[in-house]
This record gives structure tokens, C-alpha cells and sequence, in this order.
């Protein structure tokens, strides 16, 4: 009895396809934990649509996956100078974010990351001079811009890439390849009629594999049934029962990522109200877990366990058996699952 990630394989494949259509070139990104499907399935995938290369988010993953996929492999991590050396093979390309770093790899395949919006990491307009000599002593895969999800300012991603375009063209830097994030279709082909002459490669991991929510679907096995009556005691803190009903044992706990939560960034009222509640009643121990029975997401009964969680699901609800699954809402890129099951 697992924790278990059941896949539409045909739904899933055919909206692939779909957004490999709308992005040319696309480089499918396969980092974490595989966006929940692990790196060795998504490798596979990316070798059945034919990619010719897979985007990874660490040295440390390359190294794995280089015994999965035959084609490049971009590390999107930009190097550092005090790194760990790990082996990789040539068919690896460095991203590098300053001219020091491109010093540096002498011999090596790189993207050279541009500094965007994000102001997360890259080299800004006055460090292009200084590329020049720097480029002569690598092989130069191409340029990269990593650009914002959200422009609250009302600016347009396509200009941000346009002004970059602009400023390596005025400094004579070679306009071959480009690598993008963070464009919609219609940004992407806006961008490849403005500069037909330069190949643009989107970086794509969410919107392929998880664009479609509709084509997976995480279910828990019941595992225990135990029938209890208000203020029975229970579990590891001996709490007390909040009514009668049952306390169900079902697969998925801490290890497998229920329970853990990344932080959310609230816009509006609502969403911040909805903190605020959450907020308040975890403070008498009153969490929702992200398992559905009975059409209603319940009630953990105290804090998930290592592999499974307890939940309390009260008696008017239909009785649960031992054996069924639970559906369960959970982040794929924070869940390990048990198995994956196609159908």
C-alpha cells in the first residue's frame, strides 16, 4: 500500500506535444525532484519527443543524469569558482553569470546568463566589453535571460529580451542562440519574427510536464480504520477526539513531502485573510491535510508521521475501508511518491 501518482500517460503526452509545438528548439527542464515524475521518467520522455538536449538544475544532477539522457545536458546553476568539481561529461554545457566565471572555464561549453528583472544573477550592460576577450577561450553556446513570472510594473517580457538583444548587438557579442524562460507563446514567436536570424530556446519545465493538471492524480492507500467517540484519546500527544468518527492510517507522511509547505506569496486581501485563519487555527492544532474523502478535504488528526498520516474523518461522512485510496492535493515539486502508475 503506497503513496501513489497515477498518470493519464496518452492526456499527459498529447499536451507534451502541444506545448512542444508552440516552442520550437524547446529545452524541456528537468530539475528537484522531476517535477514529481523523478529525473530518470522525465528523461526518458524528453528522449521520446526527441530533444536533443535536457536542462538540469545542478552539477550534482548532470552527473546523475548523464546515464539517462544521451544528448547535452545545460546546468542552469551558474558556476562558481569555489564549487566542488564534479565529472561530467563534454556533452555538458556550464551556464556562467559573470566575466570572471567565463575566465574561468577556459575550453568549456557555455551560456552566458544576462542580468534581468529578476536581479538574481548575471553579467549587466557594462561587463559586455569585457566579454570579448573572455569569449575567445570558451565555446560559446549561446546567451540566456531568465525572466520574472509576474510583471506587476505592466512592462512587457519580450521588450526585456529586445533591450538585451539590442545592447549585445551594439557590443558586437554573436546573436546565435538565445535562451529564454518565462515567455508565452505568443511573446516567443513575437520574438523569433523580430530576430529571424538568432535561434531562440525556450526553457521549459512546469508548463510542459505539469500544464495539464487534469492528466495526473496523487492517491493515498488506507491503511488502518480505527472508530472513535468524542474525546476519545489518540496518538503520539494523547489528543483528544474532536467527535465521533474515525481515525484513518493512510500512506504518505513527512518523507514523501504531506505535511511540508514552501511559502506562498499572498496578493490581496482574500488570500492574506485566508493565511490569517490558517495561521490561527494551527495554533490549536487544527490542520487541513490535502486528502479529499468523501468529496471534502479532512482534517489531519495530529502532525504527519515519517510515511503515513492519521487523519479524522467524523461520522457523517461514508465509512472508510482498508484498502481504498484517498485522493490527495499535493505540490509535484515537493512530493516523493511511492510509485507511479500509467493507465
Amino acid at each position: 500500500m503506497a503513496l501513489t501518482l497515477y498518470v493519464d500517460t496518452d492526456r499527459w503526452r498529447a499536451h507534451q506535444l502541444s506545448v512542444i509545438r508552440q516552442y520550437p528548439g524547446i529545452v524541456p527542464v528537468c530539475k528537484g525532484n522531476g517535477y514529481g515524475f523523478g529525473h530518470e521518467r522525465l528523461a526518458d520522455e524528453a528522449t521520446r519527443f526527441g530533444s536533443d538536449i535536457l536542462a538540469v538544475g545542478t552539477t550534482y544532477e548532470a552527473a546523475r543524469m548523464k546515464d539517462f539522457f544521451g544528448g547535452d545536458l545545460l546546468v542552469l546553476t551558474p558556476f562558481r569558482k569555489d564549487e566542488e568539481p564534479v565529472p561530467l561529461p563534454d556533452r555538458a554545457i556550464r551556464s556562467v553569470s559573470s566575466v570572471e566565471g567565463v575566465g574561468l572555464m577556459r575550453g568549456a561549453r557555455v551560456v552566458i546568463e544576462v542580468m534581468s528583472s529578476m536581479k538574481r544573477h548575471g553579467v549587466t550592460e557594462a561587463d559586455l566589453p569585457k566579454l570579448h576577450a573572455a569569449i575567445d577561450e570558451v565555446r560559446l553556446e549561446g546567451f540566456a535571460i531568465h525572466l520574472p513570472l509576474d510583471r506587476t510594473d505592466g512592462s512587457d517580457a519580450v521588450d526585456e529580451v529586445i533591450n538585451w538583444m539590442d545592447r549585445l548587438r551594439a557590443a558586437r557579442l554573436p546573436l546565435d542562440t538565445m535562451f529564454v524562460s518565462h515567455l508565452g507563446p505568443d511573446e516567443f514567436s513575437r520574438l523569433q519574427q523580430q530576430f529571424p536570424r538568432t535561434n531562440f530556446r525556450a526553457r521549459i519545465g512546469t508548463r510542459l510536464w505539469l500544464g495539464d493538471p487534469t492528466a495526473t492524480e496523487y492517491r493515498g492507500s488506507i491503511l488502518d480504520v480505527s472508530r472513535v467517540t468524542k474525546a476519545d484519546r489518540f496518538g503520539y500527544r494523547q489528543q483528544r477526539a474532536p467527535g465521533d468518527g474515525w481515525l484513518v492510517v493512510v500512506a504518505g507522511g513527512t518523507s514523501h513531502g504531506v505535511g511540508l509547505e514552501s511559502p506562498k506569496a499572498m496578493a490581496g486581501m482574500t488570500s492574506r485573510a485566508k493565511g490569517v485563519a490558517r495561521a490561527g487555527l494551527a495554533t490549536v492544532n487544527r490542520n487541513l491535510s490535502p486528502y479529499l474523502w468523501g468529496g471534502k478535504q479532512r482534517w489531519f488528526a495530529e502532525p504527519p508521521h515519517m510515511q503515513v498520516s492519521i487523519l479524522f474523518v467524523p461520522a457523517d461522512a461514508p465509512e472508510p475501508k482498508v484498502g481504498e485510496e484517498l485522493t490527495a492535493q499535493l505540490r509535484h515539486t515537493t512530493t516523493m511518491v511511492d510509485r507511479t502508475v500509467d493507465r
